[in-house]
């Protein structure tokens, strides 16, 4: 494959690109957001290097699959360090209203736009696991070109992990100011729909307990009602914060079926 380093935008925003060495005969692109884990300096590169809670580097393998594969370095990550810690990037965007969730968001948007142009007319999916994970459905929610979503280790509604007092599992930059009490994650999520959608979860992960997580995943299968089989959950019973061998075949089964990347 070819790994190249990219600079996004105006603001010259870090990326890994994988691409296949021989252009495949039905191309696809992944948009991968990369995971949090209070290991600031992983960022894009856990497409090529892995991390604790992958079995390995699974960018690499979407991208031996035949999938082009962009993955940018959000704020405070990676190369990116040097803007500020997360904290202090969370804080101060929060004076002015742009919650730091949010600007990673835009940056995604940027990344899904400069995709669209090394794989130009070819369908696009969301993938990622943890933060990763919770980007990817941000990502697909707001922006309808994305053909599939693949989220891994996350997945609650927040008012029932707040009520748990679980919330602070997650970094600072997990903030949507106004949320609510009106509106929680699952109604998010279930913009996606009638979209194919992968949400992988596991029992045992204190980020996605069934106070939490079961709410989620009844209004995302309400939205869904129609269109059954483009919703995959899949629940491990004795899985934590981390992926299995069972949850990397349902990925790429996912991957496969609904979204046409080779098995």
């Amino acid at each position: 494959m070819i790994i190249k380093e990219l600079s996004l935008g105006p603001r010259r925003i870090p990326a890994l690109c994988l691409e296949p060495e021989c252009p495949p005969t039905s191309p696809r692109g992944i948009l991968y957001c990369h995971a949090h884990g209070n290991a600031y300096g992983i960022g894009k590169s856990e497409v090529t290097q892995g991390r604790p809670a992958l079995l390995d580097p699974l960018g690499l393998t979407l991208a031996r699959a035949g999938a082009t594969v962009l993955c940018p370095d959000l704020a405070g990550f990676g190369d990116r360090q040097k803007e500020g810690t997360e904290s202090a990037l969370a804080k101060a965007a929060l004076w002015s209203g742009r919650p730091l969730i949010g600007q990673m968001v835009g940056d995604l948007f940027l990344a899904l736009e400069v995709l669209n142009t090394l794989v130009p007319k070819t369908p696009v999916a969301t993938v990622g696991i943890s933060m990763g994970g919770t980007l990817a459905y941000l990502v697909a929610a707001l922006r309808e070109e994305v053909a599939a979503c693949a989220q891994m280790c996350v997945f609650s509604d927040i008012g029932p992990l707040i009520g748990l007092q679980s919330h602070d599992l997650h970094g600072p930059y997990m903030t949507i100011p106004g949320l609510l009490p009106d509106h929680d994650l699952g109604e998010i999520a279930a913009l996606v729909a009638p979209r194919p959608h992968l949400v992988i979860t596991g029992a045992q992960d204190p980020l996605t307990p069934p106070e939490a997580y079961l709410p989620a995943a009844h209004t995302l299968t309400e939205a869904y009602k129609d269109t059954k089989d483009a919703l995959w959950l899949h629940r491990d019973a004795e899985a934590g914060h981390h992926e299995t061998p069972t949850s990397r075949h349902v990925l790429r089964r996912f991957l496969s079926e609904k979204f046409g990347l080779p098995a």
